[in-house]
């Protein structure tokens, strides 16, 4: 069994998750959840964007979006068709203050796409930005004191876990619960998905 600190790391992750999948409005995940199947009955494509480890998130979204039937692209990939009015731009940053995700925003707006934020600031950026926002709790500030040993004796408690993990991870499995959930609406099989899967890896 493993122990120590990389234990506690891991069960206040997961406490955290458990307790943010209260908090994410089921108004903003329906939200997400109709404007997804809208492109996809109209052909519309999704391209993704997101930068350091929450564009590694976005990344395997797009993948089960393609495993699904959609018509999904990568932002900053070198195969990227033209967006067009109608396109969907899913953005996925934590604090939405990312210049490069909120210029892509900017940009996919500017070209009559919708943009759907995946961020914990709705009032940011790119939460201002977006068609369709989704707060995903995370990690809201950094340690003042930056002494472990100070932080405790003040009671001054900081995430064991660093920087933006706890909205990445809640945004990963959010996220992949949203895909059995489309499973369910589009009646596609886990052996459809594999039909889709890579075959060249």
């Amino acid at each position: 069994m493993v122990s120590g600190v990389t234990k506690d790391a891991v069960l206040e992750i997961l406490d955290f998750i458990h307790k943010a999948v209260e908090l994410i409005s089921d108004f903003e995940k329906e939200n997400l959840l109709s404007t997804l199947l809208e492109a996809r009955k109209e052909g519309k494509r999704i391209f993704i964007v997101g930068a350091g480890r929450s564009g590694l998130v976005a990344k395997a979204f797009a993948m089960r979006l393609l495993h699904l039937g959609f018509s999904v692209y990568v932002i900053g990939e070198t195969i990227l068709p033209p967006m067009g009015k109608g396109d969907i731009l899913i953005a996925v940053s934590g604090s939405g203050r990312t210049k490069t995700v909120v210029a892509v925003a900017e940009a996919a707006k500017s070209l009559g796409a919708r943009v759907i934020a995946l961020t914990t600031y709705p009032d940011s950026p790119l939460g201002k930005l977006a068609d369709v926002t989704v707060r995903v709790p995370g990690r809201t500030k950094l340690a003042a004191e930056e002494d472990y040993i100070v932080r405790q004796v003040i009671g001054v408690h900081e995430p064991l876990v660093p920087l933006g993990t706890l909205f990445e991870a809640t945004t990963l499995i959010f996220l992949d619960g949203l895909v059995v959930e489309l499973m369910s609406k589009l009646g596609v099989s886990e052996s459809e998905l594999r039909e889709r899967h890579a075959n060249i890896e």
